[in-house]
């Protein structure tokens, strides 16, 4: 039987350490402001799971589903601007 250890350290050349990187941390910080909006709105949608919805809830639900497309739309846009250096 072969052994693989030698083998393993070309596969394996980067240890990961647990820890995202600061390129990883400033994407989720980019998109925080959709995150939240999309746990608002799970929050609005699991609400209404074991119960009827009310009017209430409704308005609660698009109200979280217009936030998130909003959240959408500005990422999008903070996105394009990063890439075009502001002019977009």
């Amino acid at each position: 039987m072969k052994s693989i250890a030698a083998l393993q350290a070309v596969v394996t050349a980067t240890p990961f350490d647990g820890e995202p990187s600061n390129t990883e941390l400033d994407a989720i910080e980019l998109e925080m402001p959709l995150i939240l909006a999309e746990v608002d709105l799970l929050d609005a949608e699991i609400m209404t799971l074991d119960r009827p919805a009310t009017e209430l809830d409704e308005r609660r639900v698009r109200r979280a589903r217009q936030r998130v497309l909003a959240e959408r739309r500005d990422l999008t846009n903070r996105v394009v601007a990063m890439w075009t250096g502001g002019v977009a």
